[in-house]
Protein backbone atom coordinates (compact mmCIF):
# COMPACT_ATOMS: atom_id res chain seq x y z
CA UNK A 1 0.00 0.00 0.00
CA UNK A 2 1.18 3.44 -0.89
CA UNK A 3 0.23 6.87 0.46
CA UNK A 4 1.04 9.84 -1.72
CA UNK A 5 -0.13 13.40 -2.43
CA UNK A 6 -3.19 13.64 -4.63
CA UNK A 7 -2.51 14.86 -8.16
CA UNK A 8 -4.94 16.46 -10.60
CA UNK A 9 -5.28 13.12 -12.42
CA UNK A 10 -6.54 11.58 -9.16
CA UNK A 11 -9.57 13.88 -8.92
CA UNK A 12 -12.11 11.26 -10.13
CA UNK A 13 -10.84 8.77 -7.52
CA UNK A 14 -10.81 11.48 -4.84
CA UNK A 15 -14.37 12.49 -5.74
CA UNK A 16 -15.48 8.87 -5.50
CA UNK A 17 -13.92 8.56 -2.03
CA UNK A 18 -15.52 11.84 -0.94
CA UNK A 19 -18.92 10.57 -2.12
CA UNK A 20 -18.42 7.32 -0.19
CA UNK A 21 -17.56 9.25 2.97
CA UNK A 22 -20.57 11.55 2.50
CA UNK A 23 -22.82 8.50 2.13
CA UNK A 24 -21.33 6.92 5.26
CA UNK A 25 -21.86 10.15 7.21
CA UNK A 26 -25.38 10.57 5.80
CA UNK A 27 -24.49 14.00 4.39
CA UNK A 28 -25.05 15.45 0.92
CA UNK A 29 -22.09 15.76 -1.43
CA UNK A 30 -22.45 18.49 -4.03
CA UNK A 31 -18.76 18.92 -4.87
CA UNK A 32 -17.83 18.27 -8.49
CA UNK A 33 -14.66 17.12 -10.19
CA UNK A 34 -14.40 20.63 -11.63
CA UNK A 35 -14.62 22.16 -8.13
CA UNK A 36 -11.90 19.86 -6.84
CA UNK A 37 -9.63 20.63 -9.78
CA UNK A 38 -10.09 24.39 -9.46
CA UNK A 39 -9.86 24.48 -5.66
CA UNK A 40 -7.05 22.00 -5.16
CA UNK A 41 -4.84 22.44 -8.18
CA UNK A 42 -5.16 26.05 -9.26
CA UNK A 43 -2.78 28.93 -8.70
CA UNK A 44 -3.69 29.14 -5.01
CA UNK A 45 -4.77 25.67 -3.82
CA UNK A 46 -7.34 25.73 -1.02
CA UNK A 47 -6.60 22.21 0.18
CA UNK A 48 -4.08 19.42 0.11
CA UNK A 49 -4.92 15.75 0.03
CA UNK A 50 -3.28 12.37 0.37
CA UNK A 51 -4.52 9.21 -1.26
CA UNK A 52 -3.94 5.66 -0.07
CA UNK A 53 -3.84 3.09 -2.82
CA UNK A 54 -2.95 -0.47 -3.57
CA UNK A 55 -2.44 -1.78 -7.10
CA UNK A 56 -3.88 1.47 -8.46
CA UNK A 57 -7.08 1.17 -6.41
CA UNK A 58 -7.95 4.14 -4.19
CA UNK A 59 -8.57 2.86 -0.65
CA UNK A 60 -8.66 6.05 1.39
CA UNK A 61 -7.80 9.70 1.60
CA UNK A 62 -7.11 12.62 3.88
CA UNK A 63 -8.06 16.17 2.90
CA UNK A 64 -6.63 19.06 4.93
CA UNK A 65 -5.74 22.74 4.77
CA UNK A 66 -4.04 25.47 6.81
CA UNK A 67 -6.06 27.43 9.32
CA UNK A 68 -5.20 30.04 11.92
CA UNK A 69 -5.87 30.61 15.59
CA UNK A 70 -5.67 34.18 16.83
CA UNK A 71 -4.46 32.78 20.16
CA UNK A 72 -1.94 30.18 18.99
CA UNK A 73 -1.07 30.82 15.34
CA UNK A 74 -0.83 28.31 12.51
CA UNK A 75 -2.75 25.04 12.58
CA UNK A 76 -3.87 22.43 10.10
CA UNK A 77 -7.56 21.57 9.69
CA UNK A 78 -8.31 17.95 8.84
CA UNK A 79 -11.51 18.06 6.82
CA UNK A 80 -11.72 14.36 5.96
CA UNK A 81 -10.01 11.11 6.84
CA UNK A 82 -11.65 8.11 5.23
CA UNK A 83 -10.78 4.51 4.45
CA UNK A 84 -13.13 2.33 2.41
CA UNK A 85 -14.78 -0.38 4.53
CA UNK A 86 -12.95 -3.26 2.81
CA UNK A 87 -9.55 -1.76 3.64
CA UNK A 88 -10.16 -0.95 7.29
CA UNK A 89 -8.11 -2.70 9.95
CA UNK A 90 -4.88 -2.42 7.94
CA UNK A 91 -3.58 0.75 9.68
CA UNK A 92 -4.34 2.90 6.63
CA UNK A 93 -6.20 5.47 8.72
CA UNK A 94 -3.31 5.66 11.16
CA UNK A 95 -0.83 6.04 8.31
CA UNK A 96 -2.88 8.81 6.69
CA UNK A 97 -3.25 10.61 10.02
CA UNK A 98 0.47 10.25 10.69
CA UNK A 99 1.32 11.83 7.33
CA UNK A 100 -1.06 14.75 7.94
CA UNK A 101 0.40 15.29 11.43
CA UNK A 102 3.95 15.17 10.06
CA UNK A 103 2.96 17.77 7.45
CA UNK A 104 1.50 20.01 10.17
CA UNK A 105 4.68 19.72 12.25
CA UNK A 106 6.86 20.39 9.20
CA UNK A 107 4.74 23.48 8.38
CA UNK A 108 5.22 24.85 11.92
CA UNK A 109 1.64 24.30 13.06
CA UNK A 110 0.75 24.13 16.75
CA UNK A 111 -1.83 21.43 16.13
CA UNK A 112 -4.34 19.57 14.00
CA UNK A 113 -7.98 20.61 14.30
CA UNK A 114 -10.95 18.52 13.13
CA UNK A 115 -14.60 17.68 13.75
CA UNK A 116 -16.15 14.26 14.28
CA UNK A 117 -19.86 13.51 14.15
CA UNK A 118 -21.05 12.62 17.67
CA UNK A 119 -22.67 9.37 16.50
CA UNK A 120 -19.52 8.15 14.73
CA UNK A 121 -18.13 6.08 17.60
CA UNK A 122 -15.53 4.39 15.38
CA UNK A 123 -14.02 7.74 14.38
CA UNK A 124 -14.21 9.10 17.93
CA UNK A 125 -12.42 6.03 19.26
CA UNK A 126 -9.83 6.20 16.48
CA UNK A 127 -8.92 9.84 17.16
CA UNK A 128 -9.07 9.54 20.95
CA UNK A 129 -6.74 6.53 20.75
CA UNK A 130 -4.38 8.67 18.66
CA UNK A 131 -4.22 11.16 21.56
CA UNK A 132 -6.86 13.67 20.43
CA UNK A 133 -8.54 15.80 23.09
CA UNK A 134 -12.32 16.15 23.13
CA UNK A 135 -13.25 19.84 23.35
CA UNK A 136 -16.65 19.62 25.03
CA UNK A 137 -16.80 23.34 25.76
CA UNK A 138 -16.83 24.22 22.04
CA UNK A 139 -19.93 24.14 19.84
CA UNK A 140 -19.52 23.74 16.09
CA UNK A 141 -21.81 26.12 14.19
CA UNK A 142 -22.40 26.72 10.51
CA UNK A 143 -24.05 29.37 8.34
CA UNK A 144 -25.13 27.99 4.96
CA UNK A 145 -27.57 28.69 2.16
CA UNK A 146 -30.16 31.37 2.84
CA UNK A 147 -28.81 32.03 6.34
CA UNK A 148 -25.33 32.68 4.89
CA UNK A 149 -26.73 35.03 2.27
CA UNK A 150 -28.86 36.88 4.83
CA UNK A 151 -25.93 37.26 7.23
CA UNK A 152 -23.85 38.63 4.36
CA UNK A 153 -26.29 41.46 3.82
CA UNK A 154 -25.67 44.57 5.90
CA UNK A 155 -29.38 44.78 6.76
CA UNK A 156 -29.16 41.41 8.53
CA UNK A 157 -27.29 43.07 11.40
CA UNK A 158 -29.37 46.24 11.79
CA UNK A 159 -32.01 46.38 14.51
Amino acid sequence: MKIRPVEAADVPALKSLIDQMAQYERLPSTITDRDLLADGFGERPLFRALIAESDGEALGYALFYPCYSSFMGKAMFLEDLFVVPGARGQNLGQRLLSRVCATAVRDGCFGLVFNVLRWNENALTFFLNAGAERLEEWAVLSLTGDALRAAGEQEAFST
